[in-house]
């Protein structure tokens, strides 16, 4: 099939989907407009990104998806973060606001090989809802960073618990949540990256058990699999021994990679 031949048959059934529900549900001229005039603003605020990543990527995720355990990347990627040096701690403020986690784990290829050397890209929203090189606040690349796994596939990085969080409002995406009365917030999640030669790259996303949105997350991204269980450690001789001075959290992931091709 070439190209063209693509690009005709994807359009056509979009098109073909869309007039259909306009016939089915009886649309007016009224609203015809009103939803022009929306799709031009959604354009002005620079929003189209976080629609489309809110409503449609999990589908395009879904088709795509390299094997288990991925999930979408979202609108907040940012390239180039930087390296990380062992003992691995994400880039922070000195005094960043939320309780501090320490993730540990592995990643294995789909037969369960360790993966020697696998890079680890990792970033998140801050306690206020934040993501660094994106909204204004944080520092740049903070709680971003690369990282790779050891010898045995192994890795642990101190970061923090992301919150939930909700989209960015005052723009057309809130005022399309609002008027379909939907909420407009995702679970506390971790972002990753997950790449090594000679397997394909994952894309996922890690969620934390008793978070409210779990089962309503608004970008529909969350997977049984990708949901993790938090313990709290608290006990002096162990903070010390982290270099913590106040109780932390931690948890753990076991990533799995498909093979190239």
């Amino acid at each position: 099939m070439t190209s063209q031949q693509r690009t005709h048959e994807v359009l056509s059934d979009i098109i073909d989907a869309v007039n259909a529900q306009l016939d089915k549900h009886g649309v007016t001229y009224d609203e015809y407009r009103a939803g022009l005039d929306w799709l031009i603003r959604l354009g002005h605020a620079g929003e189209w990104p976080l629609f489309a990543d809110v409503f449609f990527e999990h589908t395009v995720e879904a088709v795509n998806a390299t094997g288990p355990g991925s999930t979408i990347e979202g609108p907040y990627y940012v390239a180039g973060a930087p390296w990380l040096e062992r003992p691995y701690v994400l880039p922070q403020r000195d005094d960043e606001a939320g309780d501090v986690l320490i993730l540990s784990g592995t990643v294995l290829s789909a037969g369960g090989d360790p993966v020697p050397g696998a890079v680890l890209d990792l970033w998140h929203a801050d306690a206020d809802c934040l993501y660094s090189n994106v909204h204004d606040g944080p520092p740049a690349f903070n709680l971003r960073g690369r990282m790779t796994a050891d010898g045995d596939g192994r890795f642990e990085v101190r970061t923090i618990v992301p919150p939930s969080y909700h989209l960015p409002r005052g723009g057309p995406v809130e005022e399309l949540l609002n008027a379909a009365g939907w909420h407009d917030w995702r679970p506390g999640h971790l972002h990753f990256m997950v790449s090594a030669e000679g397997y394909e790259s994952l894309t996922t996303q890690l969620y934390f058990e008793g978070d409210r949105y779990l089962d309503s997350d608004i970008a529909s991204a969350v997977k049984p699999e990708l949901i993790l269980s938090l313990r709290k450690h608290d006990d002096p001789a162990e903070l010390s021994e982290r270099g913590l001075s106040r109780p932390f959290y931690s948890t753990s992931h076991e990533f799995r990679l498909t093979p190239a091709g």
